[in-house]
């Protein structure tokens, strides 16, 4: 494919040096539709990054399009703050239709503000006040928002380090396989937590990703987190599942943290809750533990109500009947699956391994440089994919949940030309 160069003068010049996904993918984007993004000069994009997981469905979904103009045609209301609206009485009632009540979760719904770190904040906040404490365990490698309570038990140090002030009342314990198998699951948390010299004060909750997106797709096993959710009740924390980017269908199961069993305390859920890339977030919690007083957590944009419209038309249209969805995301998982050990096979000497569950996958790589090589040489040939991982190691794919198995063909065979061509 022929690029031209683009004109990045006033985003050079005028935008912060902050901005970071552009500087990988040097083009201008004008539009996109479905699992495709397409700039200014027509150049098509197969997309494997989906919006950071905020895409579940793919870009302009046409039945989320149509939902949300016919709502902004007749003038719904757009900002509304706490307010009761009719589009979240409908969001709330679908919500509980298709989603909570099939899976028999007890969890009451609050709208803590637009974004996944507005929902982690809220949920320490509340474990806090709950259990009167101010100790939170983390996991080696979790991301969980860049705002200051969230980086608190946020592993990346380049990301920790931007807050500027100490980050306290975190601490990190290993996560599953972290010491490949060698050391007994819990072992040293256990240990801390019954050694009165052990430092670590009595912790409210412990917060944990079931697959870890931006630590370089570290997916815990069943057995792990079952044995962390009776850890929490045998110790008295609250358990906190932050499934902000493996949730709403990533993993398969609408919540990445079904396959184990579990029923968390408290769940954060955002990106593709929306489904349409709007702004939403969600912090779902047992009734026992809504202990807030009237406004004690609030937000001005804490009510998007296109959002709730779209949220509300992707319930209905991907999760209304069962378990087809979960079904075709874990078939096109398998397709990914095959395809990467294709990969693999072909460049043994390269990759340390592929890990994944559902559509969301890694390739992990012995030279740490190699994966941000592939990424840019995949961008040159039509596809969009990611780095993570701790070193920016881990090669992540991404796609929406609606791709189609040709798009999924296409873009492996793209990606397995960009390693290839980087070796």
């Amino acid at each position: 494919m022929t690029i031209t160069q683009p004109d990045l003068s006033v985003f050079e010049t005028l935008e912060s040096e902050v901005r970071s996904y552009c500087r990988g993918w040097p083009t201008v984007f004008d539009r996109a539709r479905g699992s495709r993004m397409y700039d200014e000069d027509g150049h098509a994009y197969l997309d494997f990054f989906a919006g950071a997981g905020s895409l579940n469905y793919g870009h302009n979904n046409p039945v989320l399009k149509r939902a949300l103009i016919d709502y902004l045609e007749r003038d719904g209301v757009t900002h509304g703050l706490d307010m009761s609206t009719s589009a979240k009485r409908a969001f709330l009632q679908t919500f509980q239709d298709l989603v909570l009540r099939p899976r028999d979760l007890p969890y009451k719904v609050m709208f803590p503000g637009p974004t996944g770190t507005n929902a982690v904040e809220s949920a320490l906040k509340l474990a806090r006040k709950v259990k009167g404490r101010e100790a939170i365990v983390s996991f080696t490698n979790a991301f969980h928002g860049m705002s200051l309570g969230s980086l608190a038990v946020t592993g990346n140090a380049f990301k920790r380090a931007g807050a500027g002030i100490p980050l306290v009342h975190g601490t990190p314990m290993p996560f599953d396989n972290y010491f490949d198998g060698k050391v007994p699951d819990f072992l040293w948390f256990e240990r801390l937590l019954e050694d009165q010299g052990s430092g670590l004060n009595k912790p409210a909750a412990v917060i944990v990703e079931s697959v870890q997106g931006e630590g370089g797709i570290n997916v815990a096993r069943p057995e792990w987190l079952r044995a962390l959710a009776e850890l929490c009740e045998r110790q008295d924390m609250l358990l906190i599942v932050d499934d902000i980017q493996m949730g709403c269908g990533r993993t398969g199961a609408f919540f990445s943290f079904e396959e184990s069993g579990i029923v968390p305390d408290i769940v954060t859920v955002s990106k593709s809750i929306s489904g349409y890339g709007l702004p939403m977030s969600l912090c779902l919690f047992k009734p026992e533990l809504d202990i807030w007083e009237p406004g004690e957590h609030n937000g001005t944009f804490r009510g998007n109500n296109p959002a709730f419209v779209t949220a509300t038309a992707a319930l209905e249209t991907y999760w209304a009947d069962g378990s087809a969805m979960e079904k075709q995301t874990r078939t096109r998982g398998e397709q990914v699956e095959q395809g990467l050990i294709s990969i693999t096979e072909e460049n043994l000497a390269d990759i340390k391994e592929y890990r994944g569950r559902g559509l969301v996958w890694g390739i992990e790589f012995k030279d740490p440089e190699r994966a941000g090589l592939i990424c840019a040489r995949a961008f040159e040939l039509g596809l969009l994919v990611e780095t993570s991982g701790p070193q920016g190691e881990v090669v992540k794919l991404l796609p929406a949940l609606t791709i189609t198995p040709e798009e999924l063909d296409e873009g492996l065979s793209i990606l397995a030309r960009a390693v290839r061509e980087t070796a």
